[in-house]
């Protein structure tokens, strides 16, 4: 049996997951690759972990589906019986795990070492926050392959960048690098190729420090704050807020602020 699509490992409450095929720049090649994404973030979820870095092995982040696949038809892009194959295929795989990051109830860190390219782009996408190496390289080019964003691109790329920025990438399928990226808000900070993991382990140790049920909820509701109108969200905060306040970690916040000392966390 071959090893996993994805290299799973924790360490102090932070899970970091790394696509492990750089062989092939970590490209999507089979159903199992979504499934082990999926089955990835399942186990974070289980775990005694707070926060997710995901990267990439070698000298990608991920370049998106592979070709060879696409091109033999197999695979994420299995044709056999013609369309109604491919559709299954998307909906089974693909998309699958696009709708796993989406779901994932952690906060979820990119940290983008290398191309990002079109299902890779939307990876990140899926990420609460993205930070990117020198040599990382972006685009949403699909269209260069006579393909649309499969995956649900023209979904979660505008609510990034914009609608106007978003067209642009996914109708030119150009590519842009770290500098744009960032001036767009696509990423928040560009570091050193060297910086990079260690950088997004530090920041997600910060995260993973905060009280873990309310980092879930504060989660849930910035997905849900970009699907929803303010009443709704306002009604929604209300009922997580009730929620927390009934923690054993808030009381713990609170006494420790009046106290002024350290808090002691236990995730209750």
């Amino acid at each position: 049996m071959s090893s996993p699509f994805v290299h799973y490992s924790l360490e102090n409450n932070v899970v970091t997951l790394r696509l492990d095929r750089p062989e092939r720049r970590n490209a999507i090649a089979e159903v199992s690759d979504c499934e082990d994404l999926a089955a990835a973030l399942r186990q974070a979820q289980e775990s005694r972990a707070s926060c997710i870095v995901l990267t990439g092995a070698g000298s990608a982040f991920c370049a998106g589906g592979s070709l060879q696949a696409i091109h033999q038809r197999q695979g994420i892009a299995d044709a056999t019986d013609g369309a109604v194959d491919t559709r299954a295929s998307y909906r089974r795989g693909v998309q699958r795990a696009i709708e796993a990051l989406w779901e994932c109830e952690l906060p979820m860190i990119a940290a983008i070492n290398g191309p990002a390219i079109g299902l890779g782009l939307d990876l990140a996408c899926l990420c609460d926050i993205r930070l990117a190496s020198e040599k990382a390289s972006f685009a949403s080019s699909f269209i260069r392959l006579g393909l649309i964003p499969g995956d649900g691109g023209a979904w979660i790329l505008p609510r990034i960048i914009g609608l106007s920025a978003a067209s642009e990438l996914i109708l030119t399928g150009d590519s842009i690098d770290p500098a744009a990226a960032k001036a767009l808000g696509l990423v928040s900070r560009v570091l050193p190729a060297e910086s990079l993991l260690p950088e997004a382990l530090a920041m997600a140790q910060r995260i993973a420090a905060n009280p873990a049920k309310t980092l879930r909820l504060s989660k849930r509701l910035l997905r849900e704050g970009q699907q929803q109108r303010l009443s709704d969200v306002l009604q929604l905060s209300a009922a997580f807020q009730a929620l927390a306040h009934e923690t054993e970690d808030h009381r713990e916040a609170v006494e420790a602020a009046l106290a002024k000392r350290a808090p002691q966390f236990t995730g209750r």
